[in-house]
């Protein structure tokens, strides 16, 4: 992939991994619009890098989707990249769940429901474009998934399986369909100071950067990439270390 050059929508990308991509892909000669649920971050994000174009959205909602679509047709017919990235992460126990469904919903709607509407979306629009991609953020719990977290992992672990499909599915036309496996990396997914164990984000995001330019479709980093090409035996055993009894 270029970096240079292109026309770039990152969804959830007022903060962590999504900024971070949004940064890089400036620095490397991308135009960058970023939208998000929060007006606040989206205005802090701005005055840190005055060339982002910001667009205040709720993913999670389809009306919000299509009216960004929209906007993005409108405003930015150039896109020629979608990064699907916008999530919500929940610590979840099943025999203490007790709150109102709609929570979870929307943690399904923002992360499962979104990128396959937005890439819905943006196919007709991308398929004209010059050198154009979808990148999909899954995460590390798509291939062995974390108990504490359950409905996340099983949404990323949904993410992996569509992202094959789309990438099958796009390749007449050629428009490139990217993952991004994560491990722990150091941001407020989920709550501040719930991934401090984690990767330091600029060394996550400028190994994502270098995986694209080399065209890497299917990339991790780190723990997240032994976990990606495991053996089914592999897999079985971490699940154990990583949730135990």
């Amino acid at each position: 992939m270029n970096l240079s050059a292109n026309t770039v929508l990152i969804t959830g990308g007022a903060s962590g991994i999504g900024l971070a991509l949004a940064e890089r892909f400036l620095q490397a000669g991308s135009k960058v619009i970023i939208c998000d649920l929060s007006q606040e971050a989206l205005t802090e994000a701005q005055q840190a890098h005055p060339q982002l174009q910001t667009l205040q959205c709720d993913v999670g909602q389809e009306a919000d989707r299509i009216a960004l679509f929209h906007k993005i047709k409108t405003q930015f017919p150039e896109v020629n990249i979608l990064v699907n990235n916008a999530g919500i992460q929940r610590r979840l126990r099943f025999a203490e769940y007790e709150e109102d469904w709609s929570e979870t919903h929307q943690e399904i709607m923002v992360n499962l429901e979104a990128p396959i509407h937005l890439s819905v979306l943006f196919i007709p629009l991308l398929r004209n474009q010059y050198h154009p991609a979808i990148i999909n953020i899954s995460s590390i719990v798509a291939f062995v998934p974390a108990t504490w977290i359950p409905v996340y992992s099983a949404t990323k672990a949904a993410i992996h399986s569509f992202t094959l499909s789309l990438r099958h599915q796009l390749s007449k036309p050629r428009i490139q369909v990217f993952e991004i496996v994560p491990p722990g990396v150091q941001t407020d997914l989920g709550g501040p100071g719930l991934h401090d164990f984690g990767v330091p984000l600029p060394e996550f995001a400028d190994a994502v950067m270098q995986g694209l330019e080399r065209e890497e479709l299917e990339l991790g980093y780190g723990t997240a990439e032994q976990v990606r090409a495991a053996s089914r035996e592999e897999i079985d055993r971490m699940f154990k270390q990583v949730n135990p009894s």
